[in-house]
């Protein structure tokens, strides 16, 4: 029997709903469980893929190729679950997929409503496309209160009442905030936001309350006394040193065992070793190393969550402690400022799109190699190395991308086809631009004796996707004769996936994104090459 989790935020947005989803679910994992998380997106976009970095913070792409909410890199990164397409869902799809019904005919003429039609879809999505899992954990985007978000609510409230207790649960999570001059953590927030969830006819379970610091006693037996729950089901959140503890904090307050008691299971202790070590590892390293990442949207470093974890998960296997140097490649831009990368030990160039900032990435990566630090190129990272090593390597000096428009010497183009699998897609300059990149999880071939062949072990890599520009092979042999190796190439030779150079101690490029596979358990081996050889870098100041 598939037991449901529904999660809720209330009082403010940004408490971690996702960060709360992925923890208890790694508890229950390690109590034997299988789970699977989803995301439930009350806006109006389709998906994130067309949405800001600023607006939204990065998307997060799955093996099927679904651009998807950050939140679901927390699920991946906690569990080890791979998410896929049906583990993400927004208000724009759901209204899209029941209109497009409409126009087909499929209601036979009836009035097309939010209630029973828009909810009959979303609780269709919660339910589907499950294969045995114990415990699906549904997080609510937004918060309690959003008008957006009551089509939502209604739903899981319906779900509730049609699986009964038994196979249903309602979590909340609000916030305590002190309150120097009253010295206290003030509960009528939680109280307010509680009765709002009341008002859509929802009785939460557990009510989980972020808050700086412990929470007192009498406080607790208030909030469980005007919120209609049991004292033990009233879980403190607490802040704690890194987000790779909050299993271990969650569980030290008896939040899995109030939802194994809620379903009445008997389950055993969970074996937390794996995020004890973890733990240790970030708090007692060995050493430390700095790492300068010259991207565009340094502003929000959500822009940049897997990348900024995957480093970190590239420390944890090295035992050091990551410093990450957030710079603006704009300021690249200007005379003299590309010394702000001396004293890095390492520099990484991430994704992006557009040509703001191109010019800085291309001097960084210029920097990293003369002065020979190591250099990790990211997509966008990569196509502006390659740029580079034209410009300054080849004298091709006009070399750029169609991107950006016209260019001499387009070294970065438009593909209008390529294989995926045994399926040619195709790709139109002028089409729309939601779901138009090379999308999801693809093959790679790796060189034999090149750097990512040792760091891989492997001859045939997967990796995901997520750009609309490719380096054109047309420049290959140029490039290859001033040092520049194509490491990695798509199975059928079209397309450059991986760039390197042998006589630099380390700079490579990858087309894709490796910081979507990584997790704190399982750091991707690029990371932790790219870490290994910054402590070598380090070693040598």
């Amino acid at each position: 029997m598939t037991r449901f989790i529904f999660i809720t935020g209330g009082v403010v947005s940004s408490l971690g709903k996702g960060l709360a989803s992925a923890a208890l679910a790694a508890l229950l994992q390690a109590r034997g469980f299988k789970v699977r998380l989803r995301k439930l997106d009350p806006y109006i976009n389709v998906d994130p893929g067309t949405m800001s970095p600023y607006q939204h913070g990065e998307v997060y792409v799955t093996d099927d190729g679904a651009e998807t909410d950050l939140d679901l890199g927390h699920y991946e990164r906690f569990t080890g679950v791979a998410s896929r397409q049906s583990d993400n869902v927004t208000t724009g799809r759901i209204y899209s997929d029941v209109i497009a019904k409409e126009r087909r005919g499929d209601y036979l003429g009836a009035t097309i409503q939010v209630i029973p039609h828009i909810t009959d879809a979303i609780k269709e999505f919660i339910t589907s496309d499950l294969h045995g899992e114990d415990f699906v954990l549904c997080e609510i985007g937004g918060t309690v209160g959003d008008i957006e978000g009551l089509p939502f609510l209604e739903a899981i409230r319906q779900l509730g009442n049609e699986l009964g207790a038994q196979q249903t649960m309602f979590i909340h999570l609000t916030l305590l905030p002190y309150i120097p001059t009253a010295g206290e953590l003030k509960t009528k927030p939680t109280q307010h936001s509680v009765k709002e969830l009341l008002s859509v006819g929802i009785q939460p379970d557990v009510l989980l309350c972020r808050a700086d610091r412990p929470l007192p006693e009498n406080e607790r037996r208030k909030i469980a006394l005007f919120c209609n729950v049991h004292r033990d089901a009233v879980i403190p959140a607490l802040d704690v040193e890194t987000i790779y503890q909050v299993p271990i904090s969650y569980h030290e307050q008896g939040f899995d065992d109030q939802v194994c008691k809620h379903f009445g299971l008997d389950a055993p202790t969970p074996d937390l070793s794996r995020w004890h070590d973890i733990h240790t590892r970030l708090t007692k390293p060995e050493g430390e190393v700095t790492i300068a990442v010259a991207g565009k949207y340094t502003g929000l470093l959500d822009a940049y969550k897997s990348l900024g974890e995957a480093l970190v998960h590239g420390g944890i296997a090295n035992n050091v402690r990551v410093r990450l140097k957030w710079v603006d490649s704009e300021i690249f831009e200007r005379e003299d400022t590309v010394q702000i990368l001396e004293g890095a030990n390492g520099i990484l160039v991430p994704g992006g799109f557009g040509e703001r900032g191109s010019e800085g990435k291309i001097r960084a990566a210029r920097f990293a190699r003369e002065r020979k630090v190591p250099y990790f190129g990211i997509c966008f990272g990569m196509q502006m190395a390659v740029i580079e090593a034209a410009r300054n390597l080849v004298g091709l000096d006009k070399a750029g991308s169609t991107e950006f428009g016209p260019s001499q010497h387009p070294v970065v183009g438009l593909m209008t086809e390529w294989m995926k699998g045994n399926e040619l897609l195709h790709r139109q300059s002028g089409g729309d631009l939601g779901g138009t990149m090379r999308l999801g999880a693809y093959e790679c071939v790796l060189k034999p004796g090149s750097r990512v062949h040792q760091i891989y072990r492997a001859d045939v890599i997967r990796e995901r996707h997520r750009h609309r520009y490719e380096v054109n092979t047309n420049y290959r042999s140029a490039l290859e004769e001033v040092g520049l190796v194509f490491s990695g190439m798509s199975p059928d030779g079209l397309l450059p996936e991986i760039v390197e150079i042998p006589d630099h101690p380390w700079f490579i490029g990858v087309q894709f994104h490796p910081e979507l596979r990584s997790k704190p358990f399982d750091p991707h081996p690029l990371f932790t090459s790219f870490i290994r050889a910054a402590i070598d870098q380090a070693r040598l100041v």
